[in-house]
């Protein structure tokens, strides 16, 4: 059954790519993005070439947000999804990350998230239907040297994705997450760096890590061919395309090495949240009341 859907970040990387799978699905698709009359017009004005109605919406201002949500439901003639794909990502030492570098990231790959879930909450609780899906990350399960404040945002994201699952199941509101690994898109060229490079001196040599295990990763990206960005937004498609009350809670998509152990995390993980659940009476809320 087709969806009417919106997507942030959709300029770009998994949000281009996956605007156009799911227009290729059938799906109506509201893509937003920054500055679509800009820097990013050439990117808007492919995908509403593609089909895709075009909304311009910054996750980091509320009013923008709240403009564009309404904006998207009025393009697609309703709303049954919300892909939270905008993010960026980090590179450096955790320490020579500043406050303000952490409240620059945060403001996207958090707090724009939840500005989004709650523009659209009240529309989909009315209508007893709808579909959160948040694009994560195995960083979101796991730490890796040298992407700090990224992983700590992530592992934000995974537990507002994981309370929202539990809020919202009574209403028929599903909370989905895709955790991808690392994969070539724009998202590398566009990694944030510290903003106190003094601080790199006390490393000694350890300063210049970030870099070399950056380009070590993308000689290893360019060997395995099966890291196919693609694969991410297909495993989106198929989510979207799964009846509500069926969809998995975690999706990993990664073809480096990483996926199998942590889907092994994951399970252990819904064992564990299922047995606390049902210890303290609250089971129910796991299942979604579609």
């Amino acid at each position: 059954m087709a969806k009417k859907i919106l997507i942030t970040g959709a300029s770009s990387g998994f949000g281009e790519l996956t605007t156009r799978t799911l227009l290729s699905g059938g799906h109506t698709v509201a893509a937003s993005m920054r500055d679509i009359s800009g820097r990013n017009k050439h990117a808007a004005d492919a995908l509403a070439a593609a089909g895709a109605h075009l909304v311009e919406i910054d996750v980091t201002d509320d009013d923008s947000v709240a403009a564009g949500v309404r904006q998207a439901i009025d393009l697609a003639g309703g709303m049954d999804v919300l892909i939270n794909n905008a993010g960026i990502g980090v590179l450096g030492l955790q320490e020579a990350f500043a406050p303000e570098d952490w409240h620059r990231l945060f403001e996207i790959n958090v707090f724009g998230v939840q500005r989004m879930n709650r523009a659209i909450l009240p529309y989909f609780r009315k209508q007893h239907s709808g579909l959160l899906l948040h694009v994560s990350s195995l960083l979101g399960r796991m730490t890796i040297p040298f992407y700090g404040p990224y992983n700590a945002s992530k592992w934000a994201l995974e537990a507002l994705a994981e309370n929202y699952r539990t809020e919202l199941s009574a209403f028929g509101v599903d909370s989905c997450i895709v955790e991808p690994g690392g994969f070539p898109t724009s998202f590398i060229d566009r990694l944030m760096k510290p903003g106190d490079s003094s601080r790199d001196p006390g490393y000694g040599d350890m300063a210049q890590a970030p870099g070399a295990a950056l380009a070590n990763f993308e000689q290893g990206l360019a060997a395995n061919k099966q890291q196919d960005p693609q694969l991410v937004a297909d495993a989106i498609l198929k989510l979207v395309d799964t009846p509500a009350g069926k969809r998995p809670f975690r999706t990993v998509v990664d073809k480096l090495g990483m996926g199998d152990p942590i889907e092994g995390y994951n399970d252990h993980l819904a064992e564990v949240t299922s047995n606390v659940y049902t210890a303290f009476g609250m089971a129910d809320m796991l299942q979604l009341k579609a």
